[in-house]
């Protein structure tokens, strides 16, 4: 049987990646920072006392390709978020290794932009700090706000963010980071929010993201975004990978073990 792969460009190698975060149980107050100097001594002699291990990836392995679209299921709590924080170099592997071709590029639901500030200048910050000259954001700004539809029903794009509801920042998120090409675009729940005609904009630029050779993570809880934007689907629960394979197949299977 031939190797589908060979010849595909790979973006991103997960190796047997396990995540594990530490959170502490101990209470603040008096003394704290004593307590908190005892648990640093304490650091690699065993379990530290008042801190709790929550493994939130477990041994995860998969190989993305340039030009895939792959959509990330599970129930809450199973380590979509988690493993996307991992691909984009913003949570440390406890074991295991990821390898990325390019930058990978997070966005996120809650991707921080700056509240007190316009729309306008959260544009050319959020370009900015992509990469993009201050030419190419003047270049795109005006699509970026049409694609947005921040301004339907006002020039809310010259008020401040902390002025516009979930779903219009959330929006304006999207369109500044899909402005861009990207070598590999990690998005987190974005295409929740809007309405319909808002994701169909959504997902067709996300085909576009695709035939520029580019490699596009999805994680939603909406199946039909799932279906109508991805070719392989991911699904992870309780921090393992059940399945990876083609969308229908995996996602009718999930469906099946969820609706069961």
């Amino acid at each position: 049987m031939a190797d589908k792969t060979q010849g595909r460009v790979p973006t991103v190698i997960a190796d047997g990646v396990h995540i594990v975060y530490r959170v502490n149980t101990g209470g603040a107050g008096k003394g704290a920072a004593t307590a908190a100097l005892s648990k640093i001594l304490r650091r690699n002699k065993g379990e530290e006392r008042g801190v709790r291990r929550v493994h939130a990836v477990r041994g995860v392995s998969f190989t993305a390709y340039r030009g895939e679209a792959i959509g990330l299921i599970g129930s809450n709590g199973s380590g979509k978020s988690t493993l996307l924080r991992a691909i984009a170099g913003l949570l440390p592997c406890e074991e295991g290794k990821v390898y990325t071709d390019g930058q990978p590029s997070l966005l996120g639901v809650n991707a921080a932009l700056m509240n007190d500030l316009t729309g306008e200048r959260n544009i050319v910050l959020g370009g900015l700090a992509m990469g993009m000259s201050r030419e190419q954001i003047k270049e795109r700004y005006q699509s970026i706000v049409d694609f947005s539809g921040i301004n339907e029903k006002g020039d809310f794009i010259s008020l401040p963010m902390r002025t516009y509801s979930s779903g219009m920042a959330a929006r304006l998120r999207f369109s500044i980071a899909a402005a861009k090409d990207h070598d590999v675009l990690m998005i987190d729940e974005a295409l929740a929010t809007g309405d319909r005609s808002f994701q169909v904009r959504s997902e067709d630029r996300i085909r576009e993201l695709r035939e520029k050779a580019g490699t596009v993570f999805l994680v939603s809880h909406n199946n039909k975004s799932i279906r109508d934007t991805c070719d392989r689907v991911l699904w992870l629960e309780k921090g393992e990978l059940l399945m990876d394979g083609p969308t229908e197949e995996v996602v009718s299977a999930y469906e099946k073990a969820t609706n069961g």
